[in-house]
């Protein structure tokens, strides 16, 4: 078993040119690490290269500050927008919440079992702790943060001081049925993952599951995106379908449904958290596991 501890992650994304990977394998070479993984994608549409490299260092003394500094003139040689992360530290993340818990409970079941590792820094919710009395939030920090159309600004500029006070690196929309503003969508931009109840471009606005069950639909989906400003049509990280017969009701699609959000949003949470995703303008480059 690999020591995370002595273990780190590459991810970067550059202009394509001959030699980007030579120039990272020989520099990880020559500083003593062995590569464990790699993987790269080359957009010929946009000209980007794209790179996942896991590593352990096998010889010398080198940390992750070290590693780093040393890798910056590789860096600007290849024009990198890249991050280097040590595998032991866990990531911090934030979970906002309203009366729909199934994306909640399932996220803090996978984190008390070690399936994600995370560290939660708080639970956010419009709606009061009692809503969740059959959860167990035991050693979650959880914040009641009502809202009304009259108090949404205030309401969430609490929600961006709270992020940045506890030192949130993402936050999750676990089914918080709240539309961010510009605003907040730009301050969280690259940092907010959404999970959208259908599989998009699908059926918007209220009760999407029974808007497809009077359109007879054979499949339903969920669809896990980046937010941005414009209202679910942030880069996609992961989606999923079931398909429906003309047996299912709307409360089977709303079952269902349950089912797809609640694995669509973990794996997208566990690809971000372990660096295996990169967004490409619109779209998204994922180095699946």
């Amino acid at each position: 078993m690999t020591d995370e501890s002595n273990t780190y992650i590459l991810l970067f994304s550059c202009p394509d040119r001959p030699g980007i990977v030579a120039g990272v394998a020989n520099f990880l070479f020559e500083h003593g690490c062995n590569i464990l993984e790699a993987q790269q994608f080359d957009d010929t549409e946009s000209g980007r290269f794209f790179m996942r490299v896991s590593f352990e260092r096998v010889s010398g003394e080198e940390t992750l500050e070290s590693l780093s500094e040393k890798f910056l003139p590789l860096a600007e040689k290849f024009g990198l927008d890249w991050r280097l992360r040590s595998r032991a530290r866990k990531r911090k993340v934030m979970l906002l919440v309203s009366r729909f818990d199934h994306c909640l409970a399932d996220l803090i079941y996978r984190w008390r079992i070690g399936e994600i590792p995370m560290d939660i820094t708080a639970i956010a919710a419009n709606y009061p702790r009692e809503t969740y009395a059959h959860l167990d939030l035991d050693g979650i920090p959880f914040h009641h943060l009502p809202i009304t159309k009259e108090t949404k600004m205030e309401q969430e500029a609490q929600l961006w001081e709270l992020f940045q006070k506890t030192g949130s690196e993402i936050a999750v929309l676990a089914r918080y049925m709240q539309v961010l503003s510009d605003g907040l969508s730009a301050k969280l931009l690259g940092r907010c993952i959404n999970i959208h109840h259908s599989f998009l471009p699908g059926f918007k606005g209220a009760r999407p599951y029974h808007q497809a069950h009077m359109r007879g639909v054979k499949l339903i989906g969920a669809t896990a995106h980046y937010v941005t400003s414009d209202l679910d049509e942030g880069p996609i990280i992961e989606q999923d379908v079931e398909r429906i017969t003309h047996q299912d009701s709307a409360e089977d699609l709303v079952r269902k449904g349950r089912d797809i959000e609640r694995r669509v949003l973990a794996r997208a949470l566990a690809w971000h958290l372990d660096d295996r995703v990169l967004i490409n303008g619109r779209k998204t480059v994922v180095f699946r596991d």
